[in-house]
């Protein structure tokens, strides 16, 4: 009940508060279609219709849901299933949901790694590595905003055949990795920052989804070190047993 909430989040006004069941809401399943018109959101609630139309309106700005004129605010379906497999990436999503996706590489640069990226990769506190930039984008719109390391020399020149291939895995193919398993993922909410935010078109107190994966090769060689920003009102991610 919202009162409870109340009591749990002392500071914190009430408009936000429903702002935030809705959207957990929708996140869970347990809200499609359209939402209830403001007069049922305002007795559910026990508050008056403006501090509904508050909430509502900032769910729209998060774009969680959409006012349809004449018809009523709808939650938005056009959310991306990104599944979590052992052999998929984010582009395999994107096909099986018949989107049309790309990555639109925006740098990349060779570096030290940080002793955390090394442990990744398993490299010595002395090896280089290729960092890559890149956004994701799907049907036009930006979705994510990642970092990908890659081991050197092995991976020398992967930037501008990535840039060319436009997708991970037909680069990788040009680099001798034929197969590949995802051999952790770690997935946190955080919020981003301005930069980030402003690529994926959200303000800076929405939170993202912060995803951490390593890849192996055929060999069970770690090659690949991945970082990924989503927005959290433009992805879903599917964790998939195999």
């Amino acid at each position: 009940m919202l009162e409870n909430a109340i009591v749990r989040q002392a500071g914190t006004t009430v408009w936000k508060q429903i702002q935030a069941t809705l959207a957990d809401e929708v996140m869970a399943g347990r809200l499609s279609g359209r939402l209830p018109n403001e007069t049922a959101l305002a007795e559910r609630f026990a508050v008056n219709r403006h501090t509904v139309r508050q909430a509502v309106k900032a769910l729209v700005e998060q774009g969680i849901v959409e006012v349809v004129h004449g018809r009523g605010t709808f939650v938005r379906e056009d959310f991306l299933d990104y599944q979590i497999g052992r052999r998929t990436r984010l582009a395999h999503s994107v096909v099986k949901a018949r989107r049309v996706g790309k990555s639109e590489i925006l740098n990349w640069e060779a570096l030290r790694p940080t002793p955390e990226i090394a442990g990744m990769l398993e490299l010595s506190a002395r090896a280089r590595t290729l960092a890559v930039n890149s956004l994701d984008v799907v049907d036009g719109k930006v979705i994510g905003v990642c970092t990908q390391y890659f081991p050197l020399p092995r991976f020398e020149g992967f930037g501008e055949a990535y840039a060319k291939a436009g997708k991970t895995h037909l680069a990788l193919a040009q680099f001798g990795v034929q197969q590949f398993q995802r051999r952790l993922s770690r997935i946190t909410a955080r919020l981003p920052s301005l930069e980030i935010a402003q690529r994926l078109g959200q303000p800076v107190s929405q939170p993202i989804l912060y995803v951490e994966t390593v890849y192996v090769d055929q060999d069970d060689k770690p090659f690949e070190y991945g970082i990924s920003n989503f927005s959290s009102t433009a992805v879903q991610l599917v964790i998939e047993p195999d």
